[in-house]
């Protein structure tokens, strides 16, 4: 018997690269499986065991309110356990994600994150998901609040200096203020003051992704990154050398364990195949695996799937 045809009519090697958000997480997928079947309790015996490991908890909260199923089952788990800070923080992520869809309102996923920041005054998770709105949808006041509210009770937060910079990149510098642009600034404070084993280190690369994505929207620099002198520069090779030689020294299985480490990883491969650096790129292709993520493939305005197989298949060809 011939097996099924993929879901959807995609092929099956779109299908191996389909962006999933839950990365590398295999726990993280099974419960959200569950969890648009309605299970919801093997999610919340999914979150009781992350503990206060604040970047794995954040990005499972994250991923799971990004399903469009979670508000109806998330709002079943809080009227059975109404004692249960993690549905009401659930319910909260699933909110904004919501919001920035147009589907609710951003009042009401605003207070229901600060509903459950009161409930949980430690946790830098509703902070987290208030930031994820912001980012979009808020002053630049508020963002860097809520940046400062996260990295109080977790200075290393990946996901929010990661959000934090692709909203400084958006900014307009002042006349005769670019080409450094405060976002590089920042991304270096990061990296210098985070251990020396922290991912933060590839801040520096994430910013000048980040910046490229604005200028390039902005008709500022070639839409085919590949072709764009932003990745040849001094300052591109300034911060992408750094970062690789990070990667080298520090991978490792502590490190690879990171729950958004294959983020890194897609930033960091791309800068290295735009720069034209095809072995480099080619060590970071083989680490992602299947593990591909939308950003920066799709910058500025491209296809990002079609992006990353090519660059792959091209790398790892001329390797």
């Amino acid at each position: 018997m011939s097996p099924p045809p993929p879901p959807l009519g995609r092929s099956r090697k779109r299908a191996a690269y389909a962006f999933d958000p839950a990365l590398d997480d295999a726990e993280l997928a099974d419960a959200r499986t569950a969890l648009t079947q309605g299970r919801w309790t093997e999610v919340r015996a999914l979150l009781a065991a992350t503990g206060d490991d604040w970047d794995r908890r954040g990005h499972r909260f994250d991923v799971l309110a990004q399903e469009h199923t979670t508000t109806a089952w998330a709002g079943d788990w809080r009227l059975a356990e109404p004692e249960s800070t993690d549905a009401v923080l659930l319910l909260a992520h699933a909110s904004v994600h919501l919001a920035l869809r147009g589907k609710g309102r951003s009042e009401k996923a605003r207070d229901a994150c600060r509903e459950a920041a009161a409930l949980l005054p430690a946790d830098p998770t509703p902070w987290l998901a208030l930031l994820t709105l912001e980012r979009s949808l808020g002053r630049e006041e508020d963002v860097v609040r809520l940046f400062d509210e996260v990295r109080h009770r977790h200075p290393e937060h990946h996901h929010a200096h990661h959000l934090m910079v692709a909203r400084l990149a958006e900014r307009r510098p002042a006349a005769g203020q670019d080409p450094l642009h405060e976002v590089y600034d920042f991304a270096a404070w990061a990296a210098e003051q985070a251990p020396t084993d922290s991912p933060l280190a590839v801040l520096p690369v994430i910013a000048h992704a980040e910046r490229y994505r604005v200028l390039a929207a902005a008709g500022s620099e070639p839409v085919n990154p590949a072709a764009s002198e932003h990745w040849t520069g001094r300052r591109a090779r300034q911060v992408m050398k750094a970062a690789f030689d990070w990667w080298l020294e520090w991978e490792m299985p502590g490190n690879r364990a990171h729950p958004r480490g294959r983020v890194d990883l897609n930033f960091l491969a791309h800068a290295k195949f735009c720069e034209g650096r095809a072995a480099e790129s080619a060590a970071l292709f083989h680490r992602i695996g299947r593990h591909a993520t939308r950003a920066p493939w799709s910058y500025p305005d491209r296809d990002p799937y079609k992006a990353f197989t090519a660059a792959r298949s091209a790398a790892l060809g001329s390797a």
